[in-house]
């Protein structure tokens, strides 16, 4: 149930992330399959940081020290477009037309997905 609710709310980030100038969702698509679209590149986003970003932190580590971490915006960045040009190759209508689009979507989905999981750990804390 965890990772269903995480899932969604991924998808809520990535929707937020359609507001940014270059991060396209098929305006002609219906609101069902617009939905079943985030989901879908949710799950893939999901899917790209549990396999990549791991491998790209072990041989990237030099560069996450020299940087004092900031190359992780640029690694997010990268994974964000990765997993738009993997829906594109999946028949996902979702679209990252540029590395600006990706950088400054992927902070969109890391603060709104943040805030999402607060906000659902809090409302579902039962203490």
């Amino acid at each position: 149930m965890g990772i269903l609710v995480h899932v969604l709310l991924t998808a809520v980030a990535v929707w937020v992330a359609t507001l940014i100038p270059g991060i396209d969702l098929d305006q002609g698509a219906s609101a069902p399959a617009k939905i079943g679209t985030l989901i879908g590149v949710a799950l893939l986003f999901g899917l790209v940081n549990a396999v990549v970003k791991p491998l790209v932190k072990f041989f990237g580590c030099l560069f996450y020290l020299v940087t004092l971490g900031l190359i992780g915006l640029v690694v997010n960045a990268l994974l964000f477009w990765l997993t738009g040009r993997l829906a594109g190759e999946l028949g996902l209508p979702f679209e990252v037309s540029g590395f600006w689009s990706a950088f400054f979507g992927a902070i969109i989905v890391a603060l709104a997905s943040w805030v999402l999981n607060l906000a659902y750990d809090r409302a579902t804390d039962r203490d």
